[in-house]
C-alpha cells in the first residue's frame, strides 16, 4: 500500500497492511521545535528546526525526518515558505536554534520574556523567561460583547486580529491576504500531490466554542454558555458567516485534491467536558453540521475534529453531526479509556491519537517503558481498522529523542507481526 492508500483504508474501518502514522500534519499532532531539535541532533542530520507554528513553537518535520520514520500524512501548508528569504534565525533556548518565518518578529525584554504585538502595537502574545509557546495576552471583548447583533457582527473582524492564533497563523494562512492565494494553494497542493504518495491533509479550523473563549477569556465565556446564550448565539451566527465562506473557497481550491479536512474546537478537560450536552447541542451541534454537511456536499475531503480532553459525552452528537475523525484521544481524561472508546464507538468514528501516554511514560520512561506502552495501545486501537498512530497531541519539549525513535520504532515492531 501507498500512504494514502494505508491512511484512506484506516479511515475506511480497515485494517491497511502496517499501522498508519502521522507527525505534524496538523498542529496538534505534530512535535515542538526544542524537541525536534535535540531530535535532529541525536540522528545527525543537521538539518534547520523550521518553526511554522509560531504560537505553539511547532517544527515542520522535513522530508527527511517524514522517510526516516515511515510518516504517512502531510500537511499541504508545508508547500509554502520554501524559500531560504522565508525565514530568520532565532535562539529557542537551552542553547537551541531554530528559524521563524520572516514576517514574525517577536521582541525579547530585558528580563529575558518575549512578547509579541499586532500591527497597532497592541501585545496580544507573551512567553515568559524559560517558556516553550506564547500565550493568549489580549482578549478584546474580556469586559462584554458589542451592544447589539449588527455590532457582533461589524467588530467581530477587528476583534478577530488581535486574537494570536489569528495574528501568527501557521502556513498556508499567513498567506490568505495574498493576491492570488487560492490560486497557489491549487497549484502547491496539486505539485505535491503529484510529487508524493502521501495522504494530504488541510488545516482549517472553524472553531466555534472556542473562538468565544479567545474573545471573552474563558472563565467569561463557560459562564455566558449558561447565563447569556444570546450573546453567545449571535456570536456563533457570526462566525458561521466567515467559516462557511472560508469552507466554500477551501473545497473549490483544494477539496478534490486534498483527503482530510483538519476542524478544531477543544470541549473538554482532564475531570470532564467544559458543558453539559444539551448546552452543546443548543449552540454548536447544528452548527458543527453545516461545516461537516458542506464539506461531505462538495468535496472528496473527510472530516477531523481536533478535540482535546474528556469529550467521551459528544461523541454521539459528533458522529452524527459528520465527523469522520477525533484527534488527539486523550486517554488520561475522565471516560476516555482507550478499550471502553474503541468498543464504544470504533465502529462510528476513527481514532487518530492516543498512542502513548505523554505525561508520564514518554517524557519520563525508559525507551522500554515507552514501547511497552506503545505496543498495549495499538492492540487495542487497531482492530478492525479505524485507527491512525499519533502521539496524544504535540510532542513536548521535555521527551528526549532516544523516547520519540523507541515511539515509532514500536509502531513499525507492531506492524511487522
Amino acid at each position: 500500500m501507498t500512504s494514502r492508500e494505508r491512511v484512506l483504508s484506516a479511515i475506511a474501518h480497515k485494517e491497511p497492511d502496517r499501522v498508519p502514522i502521522d507527525l505534524g500534519a496538523t498542529p496538534s499532532s505534530g512535535i515542538s521545535a526544542q524537541a525536534y531539535a535535540r531530535l535532529q541532533q541525536y540522528l545527525g542530520f543537521g538539518e534547520p528546526t523550521q518553526i511554522y507554528d509560531v504560537v505553539q513553537q511547532l517544527a515542520q518535520p522535513s522530508d527527511r525526518i517524514v522517510n526516516h520514520f515511515g510518516i504517512d500524512v502531510l500537511d499541504i501548508g508545508r508547500t509554502f515558505n520554501k524559500q531560504e528569504s522565508d525565514w530568520y534565525q532565532v535562539d529557542i533556548g537551552d542553547g537551541l536554534q531554530g528559524m521563524y518565518p520572516s514576517w514574525f518578529r517577536p521582541e525579547r525584554l530585558e528580563s529575558g520574556a518575549w512578547q509579541a504585538k499586532d500591527g497597532k502595537g497592541k501585545v496580544i502574545a507573551a512567553m515568559p523567561e524559560g517558556a516553550t509557546f506564547f500565550d493568549q495576552a489580549y482578549f478584546p471583548w474580556v469586559d462584554g460583547y458589542p451592544d447589539s447583533r449588527s455590532g457582533i457582527e461589524e467588530q467581530l473582524d477587528e476583534a478577530m486580529d488581535t486574537v494570536l492564533w489569528q495574528k501568527f497563523v501557521h502556513s498556508p494562512w499567513d498567506h490568505a491576504e495574498e493576491p492570488g492565494f487560492w490560486d497557489q494553494l491549487r497549484s502547491r497542493t496539486l505539485k505535491l500531490r503529484e510529487n508524493t504518495d502521501k495522504a494530504l491533509m488541510i488545516v482549517c479550523g472553524s472553531n466555534l466554542y472556542e473562538w468565544g473563549t479567545f474573545l471573552r477569556r474563558m472563565d467569561n465565556f463557560l459562564m455566558d454558555l449558561y447565563v447569556d446564550q444570546d450573546h453567545v448565539a449571535m456570536l456563533m451566527e457570526a462566525l458561521m458567516t466567515r467559516h462557511m465562506a472560508t469552507l466554500e473557497k477551501v473545497c473549490a481550491s483544494v477539496g478534490d485534491i486534498v483527503d482530510i479536512i483538519r476542524f478544531g474546537d477543544d470541549l473538554g478537560m482532564d475531570t470532564g467536558p467544559f458543558m453539559g450536552l444539551d448546552v452543546y447541542q443548543t449552540l454548536f451541534h447544528e452548527h458543527r453540521s453545516q461545516l461537516c454537511g458542506y464539506v461531505h456536499k462538495n468535496s472528496s475531503m473527510h472530516t477531523f475534529l481536533h478535540a482535546c480532553g474528556s469529550i467521551e459525552q459528544y461523541l454521539p452528537s459528533l458522529i452524527e453531526s459528520g465527523i469522520e475523525i477525533i484527534n488527539p484521544v486523550q486517554t488520561n481524561c475522565r471516560d476516555m479509556d482507550a478499550t471502553s472508546i474503541k468498543k464504544e464507538y470504533g465502529k462510528d468514528i476513527v481514532f487518530w491519537g492516543g498512542g502513548v501516554d505523554p505525561r508520564e511514560i514518554l517524557n519520563r520512561g525508559t525507551p522500554e517503558q515507552v514501547r511497552e506502552d506503545v505496543l498495549n495501545r495499538l492492540e487495542i486501537f487497531t482492530a478492525g481498522g479505524g485507527y491512525v498512530f499519533n502521539v496524544i497531541h504535540n510532542i513536548l519539549p521535555d521527551v528526549p529523542p532516544e523516547n520519540i525513535i523507541a515511539l515509532f520504532d514500536a509502531v513499525h515492531e507492531f506492524s511487522r507481526k
